[in-house]
């Protein structure tokens, strides 16, 4: 509304996390939009307006993070003692890597390496929490020139101990129930409560005899499974939970349903004719 005010901009593009001492890319615009080529390392603008009466507050944007596609290389990490160590291919060796590793945006880690190497060791990781790792590429070694010189190499996730679900499935539902069968529905275990990189879930049923079924194990992608082969007129509760490399979780319980003695109703027509005398 005040544009007509406005003789120009001042945008600061801010690399986040950033272990060099030099301040923020500050750049003067006249024009309300700018192009910037970025890494997909996180960034924070600080844009504000001047006129002849000074320069107004900041407006703070964070840049969303980009889709993870089409990256020249892919990124190995496994632990070693009290750290991780980085490994990729294909093999590449520019002048320096930039690295960042972190749980997420306010909590990254960057590292710069010079030198010529084919692996490179990470530390400051917990165990059971899901990290971020990203590998950039720079031919230009200079701080101020990562910005505009720096290109994403590979991002992979990483847990540097893997635990257990701590907690099953959310709303779980049974809809569906014939004589004989019935569908069940669930939401997946939340990333907060998995604990290390979700395998799948498995499926079993108890009926009212405490007879347990045999285990169904589905994919972590799949969250509903339609049971067959169950008794007419019997009480069940089904049970779901998932699994990681380090082992199950608890179990997660249905409310109990029954199957019907009959099948489904079809519509009954009765028709009526009638005869003339």
């Amino acid at each position: 509304a005040q544009s007509e005010n406005v003789l120009g901009y001042f945008v600061n593009v801010e690399r986040i996390p950033n272990s060099c001492s030099q301040p923020p890319n500050h750049i003067s615009l006249k024009d309300g939009k700018i192009l910037v080529n970025l890494s997909m390392a996180y960034y924070r603008l600080n844009i504000s307006a001047y006129n002849e009466a000074g320069e107004s507050p900041r407006a703070i944007f964070i840049v969303p993070e980009f889709p993870v596609t089409d990256l020249p290389g892919q990124i190995h990490v496994r632990s070693q003692g009290t750290n991780a160590v980085v490994t990729w291919t294909p093999e590449y060796k520019p002048k320096c890597f930039v690295v960042d590793w972190g749980t997420s945006k306010e909590n990254m880690h960057m590292k710069i390496i010079t030198t010529a190497t084919g692996n490179f060791t990470l530390d400051n990781f917990q165990p059971y929490e899901l990290y971020k790792i990203m590998v950039h590429a720079s031919d230009v070694c200079q701080c101020e020139s990562f910005l505009t010189h720096e290109k994403t190499f590979g991002v992979t996730h990483f847990y540097f101990v893997e635990g257990v679900p701590r907690t099953g499935p959310a709303n779980v539902t049974i809809l569906n129930i014939t004589k004989h069968s019935a569908l069940v529905k669930w939401t997946e275990i939340p990333a907060e409560d998995r604990l290390g990189f979700l395998q799948g879930y498995r499926v079993s049923y108890t009926d009212s005899s405490r007879k347990k079924s045999p285990a169904v194990t589905l994919n972590a992608s799949i969250t509903s499974y339609h049971l067959t082969g169950l008794k007419e007129k019997t009480t069940y509760r089904v049970q779901i939970l998932g699994f990681t490399n380090a082992g199950e979780g608890p179990p997660t319980l249905s409310q109990p349903f029954s199957t019907p003695k009959y099948g489904t109703v079809e519509p009954l027509c009765i028709c009526i004719t009638q005869h003339e005398s």
